[in-house]
């Protein structure tokens, strides 16, 4: 299970002595233990991959700030963080993957203007989960719906 992974990369990092990745992984751990002690449940592995497909979400965000300010120091950490993050995460969709299952995902709902948007990215996210960011994913679906 993941979060035994996660508690198994703590433990190594801190042996090691690597500060960033023990610092991303216990705040992982720290975003689990919060949403299982506030709705009492306990996360499965695809709710972990949310959670740190979020995480990594905050980072590229942050990341564009740092870059526009010139903040080197920053946008080193945020990079090294991103992509001790990036490890947990399922294989990014190539640009032609995503159009391909958008177009299969709309193809089954049966959308056929930029009206039917809501649906068609409800589902995707559903099929595709943390594969592709939800901007790309809209991007897509936008770019599709508008040439039906």
């Amino acid at each position: 299970m993941l979060k035994e992974k996660l508690l198994e990369d703590l433990k190594e990092s801190m042996k090691g002595k690597n500060v960033i990745r023990k610092n991303v992984v216990q705040m992982v751990r720290a975003a689990i233990l919060q949403i299982e002690k506030d709705k009492k449940i306990e996360v499965s592995d695809s709710q972990i991959v949310e959670i740190i497909a979020k995480e990594a979400k905050k980072r590229k965000d942050a990341l564009e700030d740092y870059q526009k300010s010139g903040r080197e120091d920053l946008i080193e950490q945020m990079n090294q963080e991103i992509k001790i993050l990036n490890e947990y995460l399922p294989k990014q969709l190539t640009e032609e993957e995503l159009t391909q299952k958008m177009q299969e995902i709309i193809t089954e709902l049966g959308a056929t203007s930029i009206k039917d948007i809501g649906a068609v990215m409800k589902k995707a996210k559903e099929t595709i989960g943390a594969a592709a960011n939800g901007k790309a994913i809209n991007e897509v679906a936008k770019k599709i719906l508008n040439n039906c």
